[in-house]
């Protein structure tokens, strides 16, 4: 599950919300200084000309009426002039003469009183001078202005005004205020305003970042409602597309992976991949078949050690080439090996990287198996053919040279030269009988038949002829059971009854007895004969049933067998769907085996067969 949550003071919705209005505030407060420093200015400046303007007319009154009067009338109309100029502002105004004796004054400052001589630096300088200057009560205008004649430069006094400049700063404070706190009513409206504008643009971006979420959880059903026809619209529209391409895109590596592992489980081949050191990642049921070992102990072993290739071969040289490939043998259980061709065959990257390596594991058991078969099939038949032919041309070649003019000799080589012809017949017409019987061209004519009865009356010919015979032997018959149906071909059981019986016969000796037994065992019907002959060696009792194999050689040629009956009685018993096999001690005997599935042989069924 991906957690993309952040604390909300990190989300977009805060910081495009903060954004504007750090924005608004940097504005507002760069307007409001230059605001209100003109406004101050502008404010102070007025005020400052008001009162120039004021003691300029104010100055031309007092020097006419200093050059008009003089004494007490002086005072008197002075008074009324600065009088006459009162006004809110004004705190003091001052007239002073060229000594410094204040001639007129209106005011509460005592230090002003009419006929005191002042002492202050800034009224006694007579020169033209405009400041302020802060007090206790605040910030106090001042403007000395010095009178003069007409004519020269004479000096008549000095106009001290003194004005409270402080409501205009007060002026200029409200209007501070006022401002500030519009500009906080303004932050606020633009804070709601940036909250919704901000919303608006983060909750198409949260939606987005959900469906994202979903998508790299896999859940490809969630679809962004598309509103609008602006960048984020197009962006969701786009997230959309993306997520139905991904869906099935991950339907298709799904579906392809599937297939995958549908047919590596069914391929008969068996299927190992590697990592780029030769680790084991991947196995298939038939390699695991294969190699006797469950999945999760191969995926711990290194591709090397599993195949016990460690002392011919190291990973590296196994990977030198594209494709490598090698034959192993491997003891898989005590008594079978396996046969193995190992293709590797790398993965390797666009840049030349070795990703891995792809092992297939072909089981050539068999086909190795039938190879050599084939091979000591031919050399057996090129053997078998060869000794009759050898004994014929040598008898033939007797009888050219003149031997057919005895007449004690030529009818001996004559009987030898049949005797090895009728044994090359029958050995080809075996021979033909395999192949057919490989290629499934000669049939099976099934019947229902009594096995008990059918067996007997094998059994009974034999008993006639070894009673005709030189041969003494005696054939035992232990039956138990009474009525046993099979589903066989009664010509070719026979054959397969036949074969292992003369071989009882002509390796029992003379005396010996042949038991016959017939049991049924688990709805099977299971045919023994056992001889008394030399019996067969351990070793050689799993290939007896081989085209071609004798355990006696010698003896077989010289009872004229061709070492292909009992590989024929196999394929026949395994045609009829049976098996056959042989259990022997050397020097005690030997019993063979058949057994053949038993029939259900009902009363209805053997009414309407009677009718």
């Amino acid at each position: 599950m991906i957690k993309l949550q952040k604390p909300n003071l990190y989300s977009v919705n805060i910081k495009i919300a903060i954004s504007f209005i750090l924005i608004l505030l940097i504005s507002i407060e760069i307007m409001g200084a230059f605001f209100l420093r003109e406004l101050e200015k502008t404010t102070i400046t007025n005020f400052e000309t008001t009162v120039n303007g004021q003691v300029d007319q104010l100055s031309v009154i007092i020097k006419r009426d200093c050059l008009k009067y003089s004494g007490d009338e002086l005072n008197t109309v002075l008074n009324s002039s600065l009088k006459a100029f009162a006004s809110v502002e004004l705190q003091d105004a001052v007239v002073i003469d060229d000594h410094g004796v204040i001639i007129a004054s209106i005011g509460n400052n005592p230090k002003y009183d009419v006929g005191l001589k002042t002492n202050e630096r800034e009224m006694l300088d007579f020169r033209s001078k405009q400041q302020i200057v802060t007090e206790k009560g605040g910030r106090i205008y001042e403007n000395y202005h010095p009178i003069t004649k007409d004519n020269d430069a004479a000096l008549i006094g000095m106009l001290i005004v003194k004005a409270d400049i402080e409501p205009s700063y007060s002026e200029v404070r409200q209007t501070a205020f006022l401002f500030f706190s519009a500009s906080i009513l303004s932050i606020v409206i633009c804070a709601g305003v940036a909250f919704l504008v901000s919303r608006s643009i983060t909750t198409p971006i949260k939606e987005i970042k959900d469906a994202a979420i979903s998508i790299a959880d896999g859940n490809y059903s969630q679809e962004i409602e598309v509103t609008g026809k602006d960048e984020l619209s197009d962006l969701a529209a786009t997230i959309n597309g993306l997520s139905t391409t991904i869906k099935n895109a991950q339907e298709k590596i799904v579906d392809d992976k599937n297939r995958l592992d549908n047919i590596l489980f069914h391929m008969r081949e068996g299927v190992l991949a590697t990592d780029h050191k030769g680790n084991i990642t991947m196995v298939n049921a038939q390699a695991e078949r294969m190699l006797a070992l469950k999945e999760e102990d191969a995926l711990k072993q290194n591709i090397i050690e599993l195949l016990e290739l460690e002392d011919e071969y190291t990973f590296d040289e196994i990977t030198s080439t594209d494709v490598q490939t090698l034959q192993i043998e491997r003891e898989i259980t005590k008594n079978r090996d396996i046969i193995l061709q190992v293709q590797f065959s790398n993965m390797r990257t666009a840049t030349g990287y070795l990703r891995g390596v792809v092992v297939v594991l072909h089981d050539i058991t068999e086909q190795e198996k039938i190879d050599r078969e084939q091979k000591e099939f031919v050399s057996n038949v090129s053997h078998e053919l060869r000794t009759p032919l050898t004994s014929m041309v040598s008898y033939l070649e007797a009888l050219h040279d003149g031997a057919w003019r005895d007449e004690e000799l030529a009818p001996n080589f004559i009987d030898v030269t049949l005797t090895e012809t009728q044994r090359l017949i029958r050995m080809v017409s075996d021979l033909l009988t395999l192949s057919r019987m490989d290629n499934a061209e000669i049939p099976l004519k099934k019947e229902l038949v009594d096995y008990k009865d059918f067996v007997s009356f094998i059994l009974d010919r034999y008993d006639m002829l070894l009673e005709s015979g030189e041969q003494k032997l005696k054939i035992e018959r232990n039956f138990e059971l009474e009525d046993v149906w099979v589903d066989i071909d009664p010509d070719k059981m026979t054959q397969v009854i036949d074969n292992i019986i003369n071989n009882a016969i002509k390796y029992s000796p003379d005396g010996g007895t042949i038991k016959i037994g017939l049991i049924d065992q688990h709805n099977d019907a299971v045919l023994s004969i056992t001889d008394q002959g030399l019996g067969i060696p351990k070793k050689d009792q799993r290939k007896i049933f081989e085209r071609f194999y004798r355990v006696d050689k010698a003896r077989a040629r010289a009872q004229g067998g061709t070492g292909l009956g009992l590989s024929i009685a196999r394929d026949i018993v395994e045609a009829h769907h049976g098996l056959i096999w042989v259990e022997s001690s050397f020097g005690r005997g030997s019993t063979f085996y058949i057994v053949l599935k038993a029939e259900s042989f009902d009363d209805d069924w053997d009414d309407e067969v009677s009718a």
